[in-house]
Parts: C-alpha cells; structure tokens; sequence
C-alpha cells in the first residue's frame, strides 16, 4: 500500500465562519490554524495548501484570560539600532484595527515560510459582524460549544 500524497488540485476546500465574540483569544488562534493547515481532514498533506477558508467576524470583541489583556506585550523591530517597538493587546483592541490581535495569534501559531504566507491569505478577519463573502455560503462553526473553556463571558 502506498501514502497518500495530496496534490493540491484534487484538494476541496470550504468556507467557515466563525463568531469571536467572547472567545478566548488562544483557543481560537489554536483552532483556526487547525482548519487554515488542514489538520482535521484525513487527506492533510504537511507542504500542501489542504486546509479551509476562514471568516472571523466580530474580532474586537475577544477576550484574553487573566491580565494577558494588559500585561502581555507584542514587540517588533523597525530594522535600525535601537528600534524595538513594543504594544499590548489592549492598546490593539482599543484601536483601529482589533483584528490584528486574532492575525498575530494565528500567525504565530504557523510555521514560518512560503506555505505560512499562502495560508494566511484563506484568513478573512473582520471586527464588526458583516463580512462580504455571503456568496461563497460558509458554514458556521460555534467554537464555544466545543470546550467550555473556548468562551468566557
């Protein structure tokens, strides 16, 4: 018997949406890359593109669990000598663009590379509840009544 290689014109992919609202940001993180790599699909090939396209919708409205929301710090670096950069979620959520809280979370939780960067293009995050893609009908997938502790309140 031989293994099974998918390749990635034979691969279906779907559309889920996903409600953040009161979800814990790392639970979710976890899950969406699950779908995003393919993992939960019997036909998961690791450098192939099997996973499926996600919405997130209403992503200003996660939670973090303890104090992450004020205590935890993302940092990047500019590129020059002395240019790291530092901000926490709060300062995120509170702002312009909340989604990037649940964009880095995912992002981090893939591994690096040319595969990364095609995966998170299937990534649709939006803050609000309205998102564009009604045509290609996604399939709603409740994260809360999975775990009990994927949602707080």
């Amino acid at each position: 018997m031989k293994t099974f290689v998918a390749k990635p014109g034979e691969v279906e992919k779907k559309w889920v949406l996903i409600d953040a609202e009161g979800l814990v940001v790392g639970r979710l993180a976890a899950l969406i890359a699950t779908r995003l790599k393919g993992k939960h699909k019997p036909i998961y090939t690791p450098h192939v593109d099997c996973g499926d396209n996600v919405i997130v919708v209403n992503a200003e409205k996660v939670v973090f669990t303890g104090n992450k929301r004020d205590d935890k710090v993302y940092y990047r670096h500019t590129g020059y000598p002395g240019g790291i950069k530092e901000t926490t979620p709060k300062r995120i959520l509170d702002g312009r663009f909340p989604e990037r809280v649940i964009e880095l979370a995912v992002e981090r939780m893939l591994r690096r590379g040319p595969l990364q960067r095609k995966l998170m293009r299937n990534l649709k995050i939006y803050k609000g509840a309205e998102h564009p893609h009604a045509a290609q009908t996604p399939v709603a997938l409740d994260i809360a009544k999975l775990n009990r502790k994927n949602a707080r309140a």
